[in-house]
């Protein structure tokens, strides 16, 4: 593949990868002749071996070993999820090498981190915030890492961590060879872009903002007191396969999950009131396919690679749209089919328009009929205001039923079976 090193060829072989994806046959060949990169590509699409194929096809040419405290690559993402995803893979590519590959994260002892860096390591795996902990009990050094990559740009820029960028980039040598990989591009991406990278090759394989094509949508427009009997209608049809769904709030996250555990589902959670070993062991229970059904904040909206999710429910509709991107980005990968629904309340249509507006699609109706602006409440006022017990994961109380006559949804809604390929106006 590539031309590539024998040692990489077998560990991709011995990973399940024999032919290289869009992206990476894109931007593997520009990222080994040395150029910076940027790519854009939406998610489930293989961006991780986009850049982690190059990074240790060359860091086996070099010789010797990385200085105590330093750390020749760097790799930053915006989670401790995707962190893992992508240290896993770095290391499925190094081993049986002289390579070291290491992680370092918030939620876990600072202290054997430091201790992991004391002799160095070739390949980091870091998120922004433990990084700058490192950095500022000198711990570690970076004048000497010459490979740079900022996955999941985006999202460290939703996320906050824009302040904490400049900081680490102000400590790496300028010559370096940058990569850069998001789902989205905006202005303020475009700006990241042409502060971190020199002449950069845009690669650029699918539209930002655009879902895979084999996720089929449907949305339900349905009050919000009534979101959870539907969810667990739906489930129902299909207690065997994988879902993913995502609410708004933690609290209201772990409420819904206990509900479905009272319901006899096979049920998990993950956000940010788990510790690190409770989101690890829960993420890992729903690959062994112990957990069929986990219900997650949006900290599981990337970095969760996990092929055989056939259903993601967006219980409570995101307030960034391109979350809603991410979060069904988490079915259909690796060339599968895959489901994408929604629950649309009265107050949430708002949420709803910026999601088709962002994708320039209209996702096709499963139930109910679009609420009229007389029925959707105005925020923020109401929101306090409304009565009824529905229990979502988007509250710790329950929203009742919207003012004014809420739509009625049809008794046992079939799958969504129509793709989402209309335009929007």
């Amino acid at each position: 593949m590539m031309n590539l090193p024998a040692k990489v060829t077998g560990n991709l072989a011995a990973m399940g990868i024999s032919a290289p994806t869009p992206i990476q046959s894109q931007a593997i060949p520009h990222a080994l002749n040395g150029r910076d990169v940027m790519g854009l590509a939406q998610t489930g699409t293989g961006k991780t071996a986009a850049f982690a194929v190059p990074l240790v096809t060359q860091m086996l040419e070099m010789t010797g070993r990385p200085e105590a405290r330093t750390a020749r690559g760097l790799v930053l993402a915006p989670t401790r999820e995707l962190a893992g995803q992508i240290a896993e893979q770095l290391r499925g590519l190094t081993d049986g090498t002289p390579l070291k590959v290491a992680m370092v994260v918030g939620g876990q002892s600072i202290n054997n981190q430091i201790k992991r860096l004391e002799r160095g390591v070739d390949l980091l795996v870091a998120t922004p915030g433990r990084l700058l902990d490192l950095l500022d009990r000198r711990a570690l050094r970076l004048q000497q890492t010459t490979f740079l990559v900022l996955d999941e740009a985006d999202q460290m820029l939703d996320l906050g961590f824009i302040h904490a960028l400049r900081k680490i980039a102000a400590l790496l040598p300028g010559e370096r060879q940058t990569m850069l990989f998001s789902a989205t591009m905006n202005k303020q991406m475009n700006e990241i872009a042409q502060s971190y990278l020199t002449s950069p090759v845009r690669v650029e394989v699918a539209p930002p903002g655009k879902a895979a094509d084999k996720v089929t949508q449907a949305v339900h427009f349905i009050a919000k007191a009534e979101k959870t009997d539907l969810l667990i209608e739906l489930l129902d049809a299909h207690r065997d396969e994988r879902a993913l769904v995502f609410g708004r709030t933690k609290h209201g996250s772990e409420k819904l999950m206990r509900v479905l555990e009272k319901r006899g589902f096979a049920a998990g959670s993950i956000h940010g009131n788990k510790s690190q070993g409770q989101r690890d062991r829960a993420i890992a229970a729903f690959k062994a396919g112990q957990i069929k059904v986990l219900v997650a904040t949006d900290v599981a909206a990337r970095g969760l690679d996990i092929p055989d999710v056939k259903f993601v429910y967006n219980y409570d509709l995101p307030n960034v749209p391109e979350n809603y991107v991410h979060r069904i980005g988490r079915t259909a990968r690796a060339g599968k089919d895959g489901a994408a629904v929604a629950f649309c309340a009265p107050d949430e249509i708002g949420e709803l328009k910026a999601i088709q507006k962002a994708m320039g699609l209209v996702i096709p109706v499963a139930s109910g009929r679009p609420w009229e602006p007389t029925e959707a409440p105005a925020k923020p006022k109401s929101r306090g205001r409304r009565r009824g017990g529905g229990g979502g994961a988007g509250a710790d109380t329950g929203g009742g039923a919207a003012q004014g006559k809420p739509a009625r949804r049809r008794r046992g809604p079939a799958r969504p079976g129509n793709r989402s390929t209309s335009r929007a106006a």
